[in-house]
């Protein structure tokens, strides 16, 4: 049976949540990442993990669809026996997320119900589905949003599930505490990824507004994230728990 610390990754085929898979891998975590229709990028962050000396696995999952949750579990504790010779992992990083713009004005109830599938009740039943599968003293770590300390017009819907994301990590952390196992918020400001290339190529002086509202003077990039993500995988965070971790570089202060 293998001794390396394994996390789990939702969305780790591109963007933040690639980035935080290989960060993880680089503090000798071994990962599996879920994508969710592109498989030969997720393949392609396994194999660079591997590429570094950890062992990696991918698998598909659409995080919008709780019916297919106990499927994936199935596959998952088999991919961990197969791999690892055990049926838990350590980490759990619900980063899996969609970018839709949602004036409250406009929003309709199809995009209302897409970005809360996907951002909150995703979340919240793949964490209680896979709960007997995450070891004790294990951590889970879950992404919001700068959008829920300031408001930016046209994310209310998008806003409100991360909102609901933080109090959700509070209780985690409560009702989990007795197992050891740790709950905690990366909330990201706006970050340079696939994620935000629609809104970035639709505004030409979105670059130039944020640098002027963010302390450091620049929009995120994904390397700014990965590595607070692997951070509170390591013993060096063993005692941050419920803790909302904002990374904008000082937005809006």
């Amino acid at each position: 049976m293998s001794t390396n610390k394994i996390a789990l990754i939702t969305g780790g085929s591109r963007g933040l949540g690639k980035n935080a898979a290989l960060k993880i891998a680089s503090k000798g975590i071994d990962v599996i990442i879920t994508y969710r229709a592109k498989k030969e990028e997720a393949e392609e962050v396994v194999n660079q993990i591997q590429a570094a000396g950890q062992t990696a696995a991918a698998l598909q999952l659409d995080t919008s669809k709780v019916a297919s949750f106990a499927g994936f579990k199935t596959e998952l504790t088999k991919t961990l026996q197969d791999t690892w010779g055990r049926d838990s992992f350590d980490f759990l990083v619900n980063n899996a997320g969609i970018d839709a713009a949602s004036p409250f004005a406009q929003t309709t109830e199809e995009d209302f119900d897409n970005l809360f599938n996907v951002h909150f009740k995703g979340v919240y039943f793949l964490t209680q589905t896979l709960l007997n599968n995450i070891a004790d003293g294990g951590r889970i770590i879950n992404l919001s949003t700068g959008l829920t300390r300031f408001a930016t017009p046209g994310y209310a819907a998008y806003a409100s599930m991360k909102g609901a994301i933080e109090v959700f990590t509070k209780y985690l952390a409560k009702e989990l505490g007795s197992r050891g196992i740790a709950a905690n918020l990366v909330a990201p400001g706006i970050i340079e990824t696939d994620f935000t290339k629609r809104a970035f190529a639709s505004h030409p002086d979105m670059r130039e507004r944020i640098s002027s509202i963010t302390a450091l003077g620049r929009p995120g990039q994904p390397d700014d994230i990965g590595g607070i993500i692997a951070f509170l995988c390591t013993e060096d965070a063993r005692w941050i728990n419920a803790q909302r971790i904002e990374a904008s570089g000082g937005m809006f202060l």
